[in-house]
């Protein structure tokens, strides 16, 4: 997983957290969802649908802030362990955060990187590592990835009013990773990837953890960023 992720920019794990930290993670993250009022300030809607009668694609950030028992399951210490293994003993978590795909919401997470929304750091190391808890495919928004060419950060913009940013790409090499509830995928923060819309009758839960180097991290806090607040491209 390793050689795979240094080389890609992507790795899959079918397998992080057993079955019965799923079902533990389900219960917090479903409270979260439904709690409007403990999560304002924290919560949008990446499919740029606020003040819509559902939410298309429900993302709530630093979410253990909220609901610090989610820092009690053994997903993040285990997330935690395959990235230090990838990418270093200084890694830490940055920052979690919950992407909900609403049932039949058909709204699709376009194509982009993360690293679009971070200030430029000199040391580029991360590791996003996104958990399903449910079964995922394509009809309701697994993970596209296509292979990092470089640390390039393509022009971005905003893909609808005051929803995610995307860039246009070439996605002929993409690659689509279904994963049953429990696996994860990791990718980097220059990692081109993308999720198509729920067009299914259920949702599409999952929990992303963010990993970078300690140093970096007190580099974001000092100049102001805590990866709340408006979503907006700050690396150019």
């Amino acid at each position: 997983m390793k050689d795979l992720f240094l080389k890609n920019g992507y790795a899959k794990l079918d397998r992080l957290i057993p079955n019965s930290e799923v079902e533990n993670l389900r219960v917090l993250y479903d409270e979260l969802l439904q709690d409007k009022e403990r999560t304002l300030g924290l919560r949008s809607d990446l499919g740029g649908g606020e003040g819509g009668t559902v939410e298309k694609i429900t993302q709530i950030m630093r979410p253990s802030m909220v609901e610090p028992k989610l820092l009690e399951t053994i997903s993040y210490l285990l997330a935690l362990d395959h990235v230090k293994d990838m990418l270093g003993e200084d890694m830490e978590l940055d920052f979690d955060m919950l992407i909900n795909k609403a049932p039949h919401t058909n709204t699709p997470t376009p194509w982009h990187q993360d690293a679009a929304y971070w200030i430029k750091m000199p040391d580029k190391r991360s590791a996003s590592c996104w958990i399903a808890l449910d079964e995922v495919y394509e009809e309701n928004g697994c993970m596209w990835f296509i292979p990092k060419d470089g640390d390039t950060i393509l022009p971005h913009k905003h893909y609808t009013e005051g929803g995610a940013l995307h860039c246009e790409t070439d996605a002929i090499n993409a690659e689509c990773i279904p994963l049953k509830p429990g696996g994860c995928t990791f990718h980097d923060g220059f990692t081109l990837h993308y999720s198509r819309g729920n067009t299914t009758d259920s949702q599409r839960r999952a929990l992303i953890l963010n990993f970078r180097p300690k140093a970096m991290i007190q580099l974001e806090r000092e100049q102001g960023v805590d990866h709340t607040g408006e979503r907006k491209v700050r690396n150019k």
